[in-house]
Formats: C-alpha cells, structure tokens, sequence
C-alpha cells in the first residue's frame, strides 16, 4: 500500500488534466465506482489536486477531467500549507442535517459564474481514502459544501442545476458565453 505524494500548493503553467465546461456531454454521465484503489488511482488523485490548485479550485470531481470514476478532491483552505486536501474515492453522503443554507456557489467547470445554491449544513460522508481504507467524516459548513457540491458532479449534477432563481442564473450564464439549455433544473 503506497501512499500519496500530495503535490504542493503551487500553481502550473500547463496543469496535467483539462477541465471540461458547463455544455459538455461528459459533465452529465453518472461516473462509476472504484473497484481497487491502486497506483493509478494515486496518480489521478495527484494530478487533480495539481489541476484543482493551478485553476484557483478548492474541489474537483473526476467528470470534469473526462474520468469517468467517483473520485473527488477537496482543499477548502487552499492557501494554508499544513492543511491536507482531502481525497474521497466512492463518496456515500450517510447523513445531512434537516438545517439548510444559501451560500453562493462557483465551479471550475462554469468560470465567472457565482450563485447562491441551498444545501444541507452538515453532512457525515463515508469515501475510501487514497490508501483503499475506508474513512467516515463529518463536515459542515464550507467542507460541507464543497463535498456536496462535488459529489454532484459523480451524478452528472451542477451546481447551476439547483439554482433557484432562474432570472440570475440565465443573466450570469449568458454574460459568460454559457447556454442556459446546458441546465438540467432539478425538481
């Protein structure tokens, strides 16, 4: 069992995977489970963490990189050199809170676009780490967040699909170049 070299913070001129964007077919497809977590999974773990970081990130979900597993990365405090990122491979949410909050939202996948999203304050997430053991945490508040929002990507979900407001979302999404068909409004 080899362990993961977290990459420092730094960001690279040329990250090693592309982000792909809001219209993009492969954003939509549920992703699959990990069946072992083994090198290669350490190694996708690393260069996400890299592509997370060069992109001024602090979450990414492999869909955006056109992977197809359920496998999330997360840094909510990105600048701070002691703090681990987290590496969640096959994510469940076990539990959320019943207490709700707004926060505004952005994604690697939908640049310039920032919206407020209500979700569940506390959530407690079962993963397997990028050892293959199998962790349970719980997190709230912008952990809790990031985790949700990125947990969403395993199920084809973004962010701007549970935007409430559609005035502000169709006028932020069109000043960005971004067709407001490419959302799929969660009921």
């Amino acid at each position: 069992m080899t362990a993961l070299i977290i990459p420092d913070k730094t960001k690279l001129d040329k990250p090693p995977l592309e982000i792909h964007y809001l219209g993009d077919r492969v954003l939509r497809s549920p992703a699959k489970r990990i069946a072992k977590v083994d090198d290669k999974v350490r190694q996708l773990a690393r260069e996400m963490l890299q592509t997370m970081y060069s992109s001024d990130g602090i979450g990414l979900a492999a869909p955006q990189v056109a992977v197809n597993k359920q496998m999330l990365v997360v840094d909510s405090d990105p600048e701070n050199a002691t703090n681990p990122p987290l590496i969640l491979i096959n994510p469940q949410i076990k539990s959320a809170s019943k207490e709700l909050c707004d926060a505004q939202e952005g994604c690697l996948s939908i640049p310039g676009v920032y919206l407020d999203v209500t979700r569940p304050k506390v959530v407690e997430v079962a993963f397997k780490d990028e050892t293959g053991r199998p962790r349970r945490i719980k997190a709230k508040g912008l952990l809790a967040r990031v985790i949700q929002h990125e947990m969403d990507h395993l199920n084809g979900v973004l962010f701007v699909d549970r935007v409430k407001n559609d005035l502000m979302l169709t006028d932020e999404l069109t000043k960005h170049n971004f067709s407001v068909k490419a959302v799929k409004p969660i009921a």
